[in-house]
């Protein structure tokens, strides 16, 4: 089963969070620094929770449930690093010079897309394997 279109959207996923934050910069501050979430070790953290936990899944596809779960809770965790950014953002925009907020901002989204994609493929099997335990 580790050939499924659920398996593809959490390597998307996990390439994404582990990835990604190594090329894209969340903001730049007003020094003119971009700021990477390797500078900030509290988003680095979460960032590489969400690659794990998103591995973890692409694993545990023989309990269909257990990875449901597992990718529930990997929304929670991106929902939760997209406060942490919005909190960020809404913290900077007291200052005299304007910071840019960067690409690497977006990446939870595009995590979390990918992630309910997979879901759904998960449910959709689930829901395909109960129908066929009914008919026996």
């Amino acid at each position: 089963m580790i050939q499924r279109i659920q398996t593809l959207y959490l390597i998307l996923s996990a390439g994404i969070s582990a990835g990604l934050i190594f090329v894209f910069h969340l903001w730049t501050n007003t020094k003119g620094v971009k700021v990477f979430a390797l500078d900030d070790y509290m988003c680095l953290g979460v960032f590489l929770g969400s690659a794990v936990l998103s591995l973890i899944a692409i694993f545990s596809f023989k309990n269909r449930k257990s990875q449901f779960v597992l990718g529930r809770l990997n929304i929670l965790l991106n929902f939760i690093l997209l406060v942490i950014f919005v909190t960020q953002s809404l913290n900077l925009s007291g200052e005299t010079n304007v910071s840019e907020n960067g690409i690497g901002m977006l990446l939870p989204i595009f995590s979390i897309v990918c992630l309910v994609l997979a879901n759904k493929a998960i449910k959709k099997d689930e829901d395909l394997v109960k129908s066929v335990d009914r008919l026996r």
